[in-house]
């Protein structure tokens, strides 16, 4: 008997419970039609603020085939992939960057001081623009302030000539 109660009870509060809550509130909850400027306004509102600096062409070749090992600030992986900042080798000649961006490289170099024994692999497949692009980012970006790379020189690397 005490358990029917109980039960009883508890369908009771329940019941009340759902009664309350789906109460009309007089039209307070209800929706009007917004304006398509007005949710343009609210979208605008909360985006973030436009920036003026212009995204370098071969940053999306860096992201894609060089960060992984590279690392986004440039600063690479101790003792495996070596740094792109200032005292490495993008100041060197961009004709020997070029042939090692086809060649890729192998064996110990030494960069600032450190010694690197990984292999980088040959990014012959890209366009002479896209390796054009992805060293005028490298030799401006990562505290770097070297010439640019042009596709023409990519293009005359590529050819032997």
């Amino acid at each position: 008997m005490q358990r029917r109660i109980t039960k009883v009870l508890m369908f009771n509060t329940l019941f009340l419970f759902l009664l309350v809550s789906c109460k009309n509130n007089s039209g307070k909850n209800k929706s009007e039609p917004v304006s398509k400027e007005q949710i343009s306004a609210e979208i605008s509102k909360n985006l973030p603020e436009k920036s003026n600096e212009k995204v370098h062409a071969g940053k999306a070749v860096f992201v894609n085939h060089c960060l992984t090992c590279h690392q986004a600030d440039g600063s690479g992986v101790p003792n495996m992939h070596p740094p792109l900042g200032p005292g490495s080798w993008v100041g060197k000649d961009p004709k020997e960057l070029v042939a090692i961006m086809m060649k890729g490289l192998s064996g110990k170099i030494v960069v600032n001081g450190e010694e690197y024994k990984n292999f980088m692999p040959s990014h012959a497949k890209l366009s002479d623009q896209e390796i054009a692009d992805v060293l005028s980012y490298v030799r401006c970006s990562f505290g770097n302030n070297f010439e640019p790379v042009t596709a023409e020189l990519v293009a005359k690397v590529r050819s032997g000539k």
